[in-house]
């Protein structure tokens, strides 16, 4: 990363954020996963109710179960399991609906755009099996799995995929009224 690369505001940092699909073997460093780790404590939760559990898998074991989870891990060194404990989330008066899917969505979020300010690279994957990530990883029945973070620093041939720039024109997902 070019001291240019640390003056970026956060459009720019949205901008230049990509799905990293190959990764370097090189492990990141204990304070930049800390600094990851810590703006996933900061992300907002509904009533601050902070239902979020990280699970930072990166012991050859632990990838191994993630890899027996899904093929999505990319290479990765490691994965965070971004999952919410039911007994903790937030419940809406009107229907019951809980808050924990959108609280670790927001949580992953947080994540994913420090690690792409330090220059490490990640993948946001819904697509694994979350019954062997209980299993494999010995979750409490009240912890549900949301999604899988790899990061790692981004191999030399990572890039964007063709459709990274494609985005549908505001005025079809905004409304004014």
């Amino acid at each position: 990363m070019t001291a240019a690369d640390k003056n970026m505001n956060f459009s720019q940092l949205s901008q230049k954020r990509y799905s990293v699909r190959s990764y370097k073997n090189d492990p990141i460093e204990p304070e930049k996963l800390n600094e990851i780790l810590e703006a996933g404590r900061l992300a907002p939760t509904a009533c601050n109710n902070q239902p979020q559990k990280i699970i930072v898998a990166r012991s050859e074991e632990a990838l191994r179960w993630i890899d027996e989870a899904t093929p999505c891990r990319f290479g990765a060194p490691a994965v965070l399991i971004v999952c919410y404990d039911k007994a903790k989330c937030w419940s809406r008066s009107f229907d019951g609906e809980k808050s924990g899917e959108v609280d670790a969505s927001i949580v992953t979020s947080h994540l994913m755009l420090q690690a792409e300010d330090l220059g490490i690279g990640s993948v946001w994957v819904m697509y694994f099996d979350p019954k062997a990530i209980i299993k494999n990883f010995s979750l409490d029945e009240n912890i549900v799995p949301v999604a899988l973070l790899p990061i790692g620093y981004p191999a030399s041939d990572s890039a964007p995929s063709d459709r990274h720039g494609l985005r549908n024109p505001l005025e079809s997902s905004v409304a004014f009224i």
